[in-house]
């Protein structure tokens, strides 16, 4: 059977990664809400259409999204540290949702 989720899990994987290496830049308090925002958005509404074909990957994702919006208007994670930590680790979970999304599941085993 044919992985379905395979643009979903790039997408959401590449955001990741882009998350954690963001997390290491010196983006100013504003700098990181967008950043968080846009990503938050993007993932979350990738993560809905990745949610039937693998599941657990979905979920991931898509409460990882939601907390990245809601992290956005957080004042207190916007300073660098706290930026640093949040993006480090929804950067990490967004790579493990997405890029798990591309391999083979159950169906693959014989």
């Amino acid at each position: 059977m044919e992985n379905k989720a395979t643009w979903q899990g790039w997408t959401v994987g590449i955001l990741g990664l882009w998350l954690l290496i963001a997390a290491f830049l010196n983006f100013t308090a504003k700098g990181n809400m967008w950043d968080n925002l846009i990503v938050g958005i993007i993932v979350a509404i990738v993560a809905l259409y990745m949610i039937k074909p693998k599941p657990w990957q979905g979920w991931l994702s898509l409460i990882v999204g939601i907390w990245l919006i809601i992290a956005a208007f957080i004042t207190s994670l916007q300073a660098h540290t706290p930026n640093m930590w949040n993006d480090a680790i929804s950067g990490i979970l967004l790579m493990i949702g997405g890029f798990g999304a591309l391999g083979k599941g159950k169906e693959a085993t014989e």
